[in-house]
């Protein structure tokens, strides 16, 4: 039992934990599926509506793509894959869209080191630390992405 463990139980605390942790065990997935389409609804319509601050980003990496044509079609892309998390039956094809869409996001770290970094490996600049955090929506996309086979399974239960 760890240090953490003997504490909660010392404290009478227990009950309480064992309450916390089921309600995260229930919740959490729906919470985390939500909160990653709400990021890429919302950064992917600020993109076609010219209110992106990664544009000008987007505009420097993928310079051999005319900029007008690219960036409101990667925000419609973005919306999609938001949308497609939402909506349950479309979990597969989110998880696909946006794992086409992620290496290009990892792009300018290699394209456009002197934008992103202040200190080449670790000095991020605020750019930098936008697209490493990128890291954080593969982890909870791997999260919902293992959660498909479940539900379908579950269907075909039914």
């Amino acid at each position: 039992m760890s240090l953490e463990d003997r504490l909660i139980k010392r404290l009478g605390l227990e009950p309480l934990d064992r309450h916390i942790a089921g309600w995260m065990q229930r919740n959490g997935l729906s919470v985390l599926r939500v909160g990653l389409a709400a990021v890429f609804i919302w950064y992917g319509i600020l993109k076609p509506f010219g209110m992106s601050p990664a544009a000008e980003l987007v505009r420097r990496t993928v310079y051999f793509v005319p900029p007008d044509l690219f960036i409101p079609i990667l925000g419609w892309w973005e919306v999609a894959i938001g949308v497609g998390l939402l909506y349950r039956p479309l979990n597969r094809t989110a998880i696909f869209l946006l794992f086409l869409q992620m290496p290009g996001t990892l792009l300018p770290l290699v394209l456009l080191p002197e934008v992103c970094f202040t200190h080449i490996p670790w000095g991020l600049t605020l750019e930098g630390q936008y697209i490493v955090k990128n890291a954080v929506l593969i982890g909870a996309a791997l999260v919902v992405g293992g959660t498909v086979r479940e539900r379908a399974e579950e269907r075909e239960r039914a």
